[in-house]
């Protein structure tokens, strides 16, 4: 299994474990990697020290939130270049984020407040170039673009110009989650263009509304094969991260898939999209 979304200490949002009691979790549970993730910094550096000396795969990436500059190309530059596997569009900062009311973690600098927010085109177009600059230096090192937090409506433009600029890895972040709340059938025309759709441990654990049912007849009507399982996981709310990941397989195959296929969605997919080639 290959966990492409866990959050792990320190960070300024509580957090199960560290950095290295995670990657120890799931080498222990015999995992072949997993990505760090983190709202409000670069992940690489810590994925490095982490894995050092393991037998799993960490990589770290960055999310554009306001703290790194927000939509800033040379935070994601500077990540890239050191490593960095997955570039994550604004999550907590994101426009539709906090149209939703969802939390927002405390601010590394308290006495600034929360900051901007940030929204793509057609929702904001004097994001736009600052976006496809982005979209650019993700191309050129064949790394994951992953979708974050933004909205429903800023999704086409963001698929469709980011597949145009030479992006070949498009991870829609939990599109069927509070944000973007993606339709079954708006998801699979983006993966049929090129996406790949996020299901996670995090919506059957803390999703209002979201059960195992809903989520297997989800990924039936997007087609299998365009989805991904993984945990985002790391509250001290939800089981261990490799304990949740497993969770999500067990739950969606009671409700009938495959085993076989669960362990693609959980395994050799996810490793597929984030590993260099």
């Amino acid at each position: 299994m290959f966990d492409t979304h866990v959050h792990a200490g320190p960070c300024v949002t509580e957090r199960l474990l560290d950095d290295v009691d995670t990657v120890a979790a799931y080498e222990a549970a015999g995992f072949d990697g997993c990505v760090l993730k983190g709202h409000c910094e670069s992940t690489v550096g810590r994925a490095a020290a982490a894995g050092k000396g393991r037998r799993i795969t960490v990589y770290g990436g960055i999310v554009l939130n306001h703290v790194v500059g927000g939509l800033n190309p040379a935070a994601a530059a500077a990540a890239l270049t050191l490593g960095a596997r997955v570039v994550w569009l604004p999550t907590v900062d994101a426009r539709a984020h906090r149209d939703a009311a969802l939390s927002h973690p405390p601010s590394c600098t308290p006495e600034l407040g929360e900051g901007p927010s940030y929204a793509a085109p057609p929702r904001d177009d004097s994001t736009a170039a600052a976006l496809r600059t982005i979209f650019g230096l993700v191309a050129d090192h064949d790394a994951v673009l992953a979708t974050g937090h933004l909205g429903a409506d800023e999704l086409d433009w963001v698929v469709d110009v980011a597949l145009a600029a030479g992006v070949q890895r498009v991870l829609l972040t939990h599109p069927s989650f509070t944000v973007p709340a993606l339709s079954a059938e708006h998801t699979r025309a983006l993966c049929e263009r090129g996406a790949t759709a996020e299901i996670t441990a995090y919506q059957l654990l803390h999703q209002p509304a979201c059960d195992a049912a809903s989520l297997a007849a989800f990924i039936r009507t997007v087609g299998p094969e365009h989805c991904l399982l993984s945990s985002d996981a790391g509250q001290p709310s939800s089981p261990p991260a490799p304990q949740a990941l497993h969770q999500l397989v067990d739950a969606l195959a009671g409700e009938g898939l495959d085993r076989g296929v669960l362990r693609a969605m959980s395994g050799d997919l996810p490793a597929a999209l984030v590993s260099p080639r």
